[in-house]
């Protein structure tokens, strides 16, 4: 195999492990809120991150007081609350539709950095837009009628879903900022360490456990252990080591293993299918990151730095 090849089989694979998030995540819910589930997802991860940014401290200390801004909205956004719209999400709506609709953050992603950094948008970006807003909304309520019809929970788990897409995008954009001035792991690790203090407060304002995962069943821990390292820390480090051999473009056709897996994984597991109508939404939105991938390489190779616990 060549390097290319290599590089989209890690990518692929890295993919498939992403869509095994729902079938970890769901169960949890069930005896955590989900802000006990993302602080305890942050803490286990800084059991590797910690350590890491010990070693890597001179890194922090470049940064300027606008970098720390960008880091703290990083890390408090599209770390912490971002993950909690996520897992949020799972508890109302379709955790099909959760997933599909996470492919809104490249277009997240290209919007920010245009507000934000003032990149040019792509060409076709106007046009592929209502594309996928239509796509979103086939996908998450299919043919029946707006604010009629739709059940309050099908609309609370979307709009969660969306608003979790959102944020990860953002933080594409505001980590480009930084990305010159930390490498992608001190970034990555930087965020999971100072998303928990944000975690922390929400989780005191909430009237939560700060002890609550000591209580867990041992089934339960399996799951938290393997929902942190498998779709989280294992995924992540596949797919950037693949997108190092790999063109932005063929990468984002590689991606279609997470949608896939998660598709089939929570049918067949979760019992939670989707219709052909909002199957047919979802490749709305795909066909519209796909024509975004291969017109605008370059937004879209940084348009995949967000995610560090789910991505995409």
């Amino acid at each position: 195999m060549n390097r290319t090849s290599i590089g989209l089989t890690l990518v692929g694979f890295g993919a498939a492990l992403w869509g095994t998030d729902a079938i970890l995540r769901t169960p949890l819910l069930q005896s955590m809120t989900s802000t006990e589930i993302v602080l305890t997802e942050h803490l286990l991860l800084c059991l590797i991150a910690v350590p890491f940014l010990l070693m890597r401290r001179t890194a922090l200390s470049r940064l300027s007081r606008k970098d720390w801004v960008l880091l703290l909205l990083i890390s408090w956004g599209s770390s912490g609350l971002a993950t909690w719209l996520f897992t949020e999400a799972f508890r109302h709506g379709n955790p099909s539709v959760v997933i599909l609709l996470q492919k809104f953050q490249p277009l997240f992603a290209i919007t920010t950095a245009r507000l934000m950094l003032s990149e040019r948008l792509p060409r076709l970006y106007l046009l592929l837009l209502p594309l996928a807003l239509l796509g979103a909304y086939l996908l998450s309520f299919g043919l029946k009628a707006p604010f009629l019809s739709v059940p309050y929970e099908d609309w609370i788990g979307s709009l969660l879903a969306i608003g979790a897409a959102l944020l990860w995008g953002c933080g594409t954009a505001f980590g480009r900022s930084l990305l010159g001035k930390l490498s992608f792991t001190e970034l990555a690790a930087a965020r999971f360490v100072f998303a928990v203090p944000f975690l922390l407060g929400l989780l005191i304002v909430q009237g939560g456990e700060l002890l609550q995962a000591a209580s867990l069943s041992a089934s339960s821990w399996m799951y938290m252990v393997l929902l942190t390292f498998v779709p989280g820390m294992m995924a992540m480090l596949l797919y950037y080591r693949g997108l190092r051999e790999t063109k932005a473009s063929y990468a984002t056709v590689a991606e279609l293993f997470f949608p896939a897996t998660a598709v089939f994984l929570n049918w067949v597991f979760l019992n939670k299918g989707i219709t052909p109508i909002q199957l047919c939404g979802a490749a709305m939105i795909y066909t519209s990151v796909l024509l975004l991938a291969w017109r605008s390489e370059p937004v879209q190779r940084a348009g995949k730095l967000q995610l560090p616990l789910q991505p995409q």
